[in-house]
């Protein structure tokens, strides 16, 4: 970053440097969080199934998406630019929330319908006794 000599450039210099920081801080944060929700499905009654593994994997998508969303508007020009990356967001967040939740949704159900016929059997099992 060149340095510049006029008020109004330094102070932009320094919001720039502070932004940096900010972005540094928050990935360190989010690295941080993420390493957390693994450790926490991983102990949870889902422990390794399918359905713990997809919501790993879409809290980690969606984080990164916001953090590249950040990212992307502390670069932008005017504010013409903040608006067509909110949009741009938007649209990609919600298309990825529908994949999402039917992917989850299926995702358990088999994991239900596995679960139904162990307890049929287990059920049929101890009643044979």
């Amino acid at each position: 970053m060149a340095k510049r000599d006029d008020p109004a450039g330094a102070v932009m210099e320094a919001a720039e440097r502070t932004t940096e920081a900010t972005l540094e801080k928050a990935h360190e944060a989010t690295e941080n969080y993420l390493g957390w929700v693994q450790k926490t499905m991983a102990g949870s009654p889902w422990g390794n199934t399918d359905f713990s593994k997809k919501l790993v994997e879409y809290t980690t998508q969606n984080v990164n998406a916001t953090f590249e969303f950040v990212q992307r508007l502390s670069q932008a020009k005017n504010f013409q630019d903040v608006v067509r990356l909110q949009t741009e967001f938007i649209q990609m967040q919600f298309g990825s929330f529908n994949e999402q939740a039917k992917n989850l949704s299926e995702t358990y159900t088999k994991a239900m319908e596995g679960w139904q016929t162990e307890c049929r059997s287990l059920l049929l099992r101890e009643g044979r006794k």
